[in-house]
C-alpha cells in the first residue's frame, strides 16, 4: 500500500485513484470512460428554445494526467441527412460537428475552442469578452472520429499544457466547460449546458466541473527556415528563426520567437480604402495568437483594443519577442516584450494583470512603445472591471489613458466606455452603451482605435421569436432596434441614428440577416484629415445577406445593399449586389466563385487641404478559388482576389469654417484603381503543428488618373504583377 501511495504522489500530486489512460481512437470503449462524469440534458440553444435536442447526445468529461478527454456520442438516424464534407483546419462550414470549449481558470475572461466535424476536421479559437471569437490561434490537441450506421462518435484529448491555469485547491481544480452538436443539415444546435453565444453573457454561463489537479510541462521548439524567390526583381531570400514555448507547471508559461516571418503564407483579403479610418486586419502568427487572450482589453468601438499585435513588425523586422504567462493565487498576469530591427525599429511592452472575483473580475494593462526614430514615446494604461451582479446583468467598464512624448512636448488624455446588457423574459435584451474618447487620447501606437474625440450612446432593445409555427421557413428570429446619438468631443453632433435588424435561422439550415439604418444630418470631422469639418445630410443604408449551406453539390451566398449619402444625401441613390456560389465536385474537392457590384453616385474622396472630390464611382470585386483536402495531412488551397474601381469626378468642393460646401474651381481628376491578388498554397502536415508550405503568389496594386471603364480594368489587373513570389516554408516542433 505505502508503494502504491508514492506511486500517486508521483502522478502530479493526483488525488489517489488510479485513472486510466484514454486510448483516443474515436470508439468510446466503456471502460475506459466508466469514471467520467456523464453528460445527457443537451437542449436546444440554437433556436434558443431551451428544449430536448431534436436528437439524442450523449457526452463524457474525464481528466487524467494526459489531459482533458472529452468524448461525444452523436446518434443519427438514416432519415437525418448526414453532411460528408472534408473541410480544412479552422472551417466554418456547417457541417455536422461537436465542439468542446474550456474555460481553464473558471473565472469567464478566457475560453478556448475545440471543435471536430463527422469527417475529422478540426477548429479551435480563443473566447474572449464572454462571446468574441477569434480563429487565429491554433493549439495542439488530439481528437478521432468513427462513424456507424446508428451514429458517429468522437474522442479527443486538450492537454493540460494548452493554457496557464491556477493551482486549484486540495488537489482539486475547477474548470467550467460548455458541450455542443450541431446537426449540419438544420443547422439545429444543442448545448450543455444552456448557454449560448448570441446572449451578452456566454462564458460566465458555463457549467462548473470539479477534476483532479494535473499539471503537464513542455518544453517545444518550433524552428523555420524558409526560401523565398521573387521573379519580378530576379532575387533570392534566406530567413530561418523560431519559437520557443516553455510550460514548467500549470502556473507558468513562456513562449519567445527570433526572427519570425510576417506571414508569408497567409493572403489577406484586399482592400481598396479611400477613408480616414485604417483597415483592421488580424494575426495569424504562431507567436502572437499564443495564449494572446490574457492581453485582450477592448472597447465596444469596433475592433479597438489597447494592444494589436499587427503593428509589431510594421516599421522593421522582428529581431526578437518573448511572453510569459501566469498565475499567483487568483492574479492571473502577462508580460510582452518585442523589438524590431533597423532604423526605423521600435520597442514594445506589456504588461497586465487579472484579479477573479465571485461575481466580477478587475485588470490594469500598460503599454509602452519606444520610437527612436520618431522621437516618440507612447504610454497608454488601461483598466477594465466586468460586473455580473446576477444571472440577467453583464456590466463592462473600460479606463483608458494616454501619455504621449515626442520632441519635447507631452500629451495626455482619456477615454471611458460601459456597456450593460440585461436579459429579460421571453426572449426580450436590453442593452446599453456610453463612450468618451478624448481629442487626444491616442492607442495607435500599440493598439487600434478607429477614431477618438468621441462621445456616444446607444439604448438598443431586442427580441428572439423562438414559438414559431412548424409549417414556418424559419426556426427563429431575432429582432433588434436601436437607437443612438454620436457627438465629437468638440460639441459638434456627427449623427443620430435608428437601426432595425432582423436576423433569421431557416429550418433549412440558411441563415438571413437584414438591417436598415436611419442618419440624421450632421458633421463629418474626419473627411477633412483636419483642416475642417463638413456638413452632411440626412441619408440611410440597407442590407441584407443570405446564406445556404450545402445541399447536394451547390451552396449559395448573396448579398445587397441600397444606400444614400455623400452630398446629395437622399437625393442620390446608390448599392450593390453580390453572389457567391460553390460547387462540390465531391466531399474534398470544391470550387468557388462570386462578384460583388457597387455604385455609389456622390462618393467623396479627400484631395488635398480642404478640398473634395464628388465622384461617380462603380467598383467590381471578384473572388474565386479552389479548396481541395487531399487528405488529413495534404490540403492545396488557390484563391484569387481582383478588385476594379472606376471613378468619374462630378463635383469640387471647398469648405467654409461651419462645414457648409462651396463650388470650388480647383482641377480634380478621373481615376482608377486596380488590385490583384493571387495564391496558390500547399501545405502538409509532417506532426501536430509541424509543416511544410509550397506557396506560389502574385499580385499588384496600381491606381491612375482617368478611367477606362470597369470591365476593362477588372481584365487589366490580372496582369498586374508588382510581385510574383515563390515561397518555401518548413517548420517542425521539437517536444523535450
Amino acid at each position: 500500500m505505502t508503494l502504491f501511495r508514492f506511486a500517486c504522489a508521483l502522478a502530479l500530486a493526483a488525488p489517489c485513484g488510479l485513472v486510466h489512460a484514454v486510448e483516443i481512437d474515436g470508439r468510446i470503449d466503456p471502460a475506459e470512460w466508466q469514471d467520467a462524469r456523464h453528460v445527457t440534458d443537451f437542449r436546444k440553444t440554437q433556436p434558443l428554445t431551451g428544449e430536448p435536442g431534436s436528437l439524442p447526445t450523449e457526452a463524457w468529461i474525464l481528466a487524467t494526467p494526459d489531459g482533458l478527454a472529452i468524448a461525444f456520442r452523436a446518434t443519427h438516424p438514416a432519415s437525418v441527412p448526414r453532411t460528408r464534407q472534408k473541410v480544412q483546419r479552422d472551417f466554418d462550414a456547417q457541417v455536422d460537428r461537436v465542439n468542446a470549449f474550456i474555460d481553464f481558470d473558471g473565472d469567464g475572461r478566457t475560453g478556448y475552442a475545440f471543435t471536430v466535424s463527422s469527417t475529422g476536421g478540426i477548429a479551435d479559437e480563443i473566447i474572449t469578452n464572454e462571446n468574441q471569437f477569434s480563429n487565429d490561434w491554433d493549439g495542439q490537441w488530439r481528437h478521432a472520429v468513427s462513424e456507424d450506421e446508428q451514429g458517429w462518435s468522437v474522442e479527443l484529448l486538450i492537454p493540460w499544457h494548452t493554457a496557464p491555469m491556477r493551482d486549484g485547491t486540495d488537489g482539486q481544480r475547477t474548470l467550467k466547460v460548455f458541450l455542443a452538436r450541431v446537426i449540419g443539415s438544420t443547422g439545429e444546435r444543442m448545448a450543455w449546458p444552456q448557454a449560448s453565444f448570441e446572449r451578452p453573457r456566454f462564458l460566465s454561463d458555463f457549467a462548473p466541473v470539479t477534476v483532479p489537479r494535473y499539471d503537464q510541462s513542455l518544453l517545444a521548439i518550433t524552428p523555420y527556415v524558409s526560401g523565398l524567390y521573387d521573379n519580378v526583381g530576379g532575387r533570392s531570400d534566406f530567413n530561418a528563426g523560431g519559437d520557443l514555448f516553455w510550460k514548467p507547471n500549470g502556473r507558468f508559461q513562456l513562449t519567445a520567437t527570433l526572427k519570425p516571418d510576417f506571414g508569408q503564407v497567409e493572403a489577406d483579403d484586399l482592400v481598396v480604402n479611400f477613408s480616414a479610418t485604417e483597415t483592421f486586419i488580424s494575426d495569424k502568427r504562431p507567436f502572437f495568437t499564443e495564449n494572446q487572450g490574457i492581453f485582450e482589453l477592448t472597447t465596444p468601438s469596433d475592433d479597438s483594443q489597447q494592444l494589436y499585435t499587427r503593428r509589431v513588425g510594421s516599421t522593421g523586422d522582428i529581431t526578437a519577442a518573448v511572453k510569459l504567462n501566469g498565475s499567483l493565487g487568483k492574479v492571473n498576469y502577462g508580460l510582452f516584450s518585442a523589438d524590431e530591427d533597423g532604423a526605423t525599429g521600435r520597442s514594445y511592452h506589456a504588461l497586465r494583470v487579472v484579479r477573479d472575483f465571485e461575481t466580477q473580475n478587475v485588470g490594469a494593462m500598460l503599454t509602452r512603445v519606444d520610437d527612436p526614430w520618431r522621437d516618440r514615446d507612447a504610454t497608454v494604461l488601461g483598466v477594465d472591471h466586468n460586473w455580473r451582479p446576477t444571472a440577467r446583468w453583464n456590466v463592462r467598464t473600460r479606463l483608458l489613458g494616454s501619455r504621449i512624448e515626442q520632441a519635447g512636448n507631452e500629451v495626455d488624455d482619456v477615454g471611458a466606455t460601459v456597456w450593460a446588457d440585461y436579459e429579460m423574459d421571453h426572449g426580450w435584451r436590453q442593452q446599453w452603451i456610453a463612450m468618451h474618447f478624448g481629442n487626444d487620447l491616442q492607442l495607435n501606437d500599440f493598439g487600434y482605435l478607429s477614431r477618438n474625440s468621441t462621445n456616444y450612446l446607444h439604448w438598443e432593445i431586442r427580441k428572439r421569436f423562438t414559438d414559431l409555427p412548424e409549417d414556418s421557413r424559419y426556426s427563429s428570429k431575432d429582432w433588434r432596434w436601436r437607437v443612438s446619438s454620436s457627438h465629437n468631443n468638440h460639441g459638434d453632433k456627427l449623427n443620430d441614428q435608428f437601426r432595425v435588424s432582423r436576423q433569421g435561422q431557416l429550418r433549412n439550415g440558411s441563415y438571413e440577416y437584414g438591417q436598415i439604418n436611419v442618419n440624421s444630418a450632421g458633421l463629418s470631422d474626419m473627411l477633412l484629415r483636419g483642416n475642417g469639418v463638413v456638413r452632411m445630410p440626412a441619408n440611410f443604408n440597407t442590407y441584407f445577406e443570405y446564406e445556404r449551406p450545402r445541399k447536394g453539390d451547390w451552396a449559395h451566398e448573396t448579398e445587397m445593399e441600397v444606400v444614400s449619402g455623400g452630398l446629395a444625401g437622399n437625393r442620390k441613390l446608390g448599392g450593390g449586389v453580390g453572389y457567391t456560389g460553390t460547387y462540390f465536385i465531391n466531399d474534398a474537392f470544391s470550387l468557388y466563385g462570386g462578384f460583388y457590384a457597387l455604385y455609389t453616385p456622390d462618393w467623396l474622396v479627400w484631395q488635398r487641404e480642404d478640398l473634395v472630390g464628388g465622384f461617380k464611382r462603380r467598383q467590381m470585386s471578384l473572388d474565386a478559388g479552389v479548396d481541395w483536402v487531399m487528405s488529413d495531412r495534404h490540403e492545396l488551397r488557390v484563391k484569387m482576389q481582383a478588385i476594379a474601381l472606376d471613378a468619374r469626378v462630378q463635383d469640387a468642393w471647398r469648405f467654409d469654417p461651419a462645414g457648409h460646401a462651396l463650388a470650388a474651381s480647383d482641377t480634380v481628376e478621373d481615376f482608377s484603381v486596380r488590385n490583384l491578388g493571387f495564391q496558390v498554397r500547399y501545405r502538409y502536415e509532417l506532426a501536430p503543428l509541424s509543416y511544410l508550405y509550397v506557396v506560389y503568389a502574385r499580385g499588384g496594386y496600381e491606381q491612375r488618373t482617368g478611367t477606362d471603364g470597369v470591365d476593362n480594368l477588372l481584365q487589366d489587373s490580372f496582369r498586374l504583377r508588382d510581385d510574383e513570389q515563390l515561397v518555401v516554408k518548413l517548420s517542425y516542433r521539437f517536444e523535450i
